[in-house]
């Protein structure tokens, strides 16, 4: 596989990185983001159902502690934490959704604050057996009746 000319990575990379500018340390922990809407408030982690008609149940869930960009910046109990409640969230997400795989991302390439995308697979997914594949062009956003009942049952379920 040939691979395009390195690249530079933005000097604003690395300031987000240090965790200067952080939007996600800075929105603190609303109910509602422009993406999505909460269904789970732990004690170190928030999770948003994205409103973005992607993949039905694709889920954020965004560390809320002190700034880290990489899992391995936590401290092991706080690994401990944020894995757990994490799962918390996935289980609610299988029970809910009933996929036939759950795939876990945990990126931060654009974005370096410590997020996990959780993303149902489902039987007729465009790729089964592959990661999920993430739209180039635009997208809309799902149906809001739908979406509305979704973030009720997932609630209910993370109790």
């Amino acid at each position: 596989m040939a691979y395009p000319s390195p690249v530079e990575w933005p000097a604003s990379f690395y300031a987000l990185r240090r965790g200067d500018g952080c939007p996600m340390c800075a929105e603190g922990r609303p109910d509602e983001l422009r993406y999505g809407s909460r269904i789970f408030a732990g004690d170190v982690a928030d999770a948003y159902l994205q409103r973005a008609d992607i993949q039905r149940g694709y889920t954020i869930v965004i560390w809320r502690g002190r700034h880290v960009a990489e899992p391995t910046e936590l401290e092991p109990e706080e690994a401990v934490r944020y894995w757990l409640e994490l799962l918390r969230v996935a289980d609610a997400l299988e029970r809910h959704f009933e996929p036939v795989k759950t795939n876990y991302n945990v990126l931060g390439n654009s974005l370096p604050h410590l997020h996990t995308h959780v993303i149902p697979s489902y039987a007729d997914d465009p790729r089964p057996g592959w990661p999920f594949p993430f739209p180039d062009e635009p997208h809309g956003e799902r149906d809001e009746a739908e979406f509305g009942a979704d973030v009720e049952s997932l609630r209910e379920l993370l109790g």
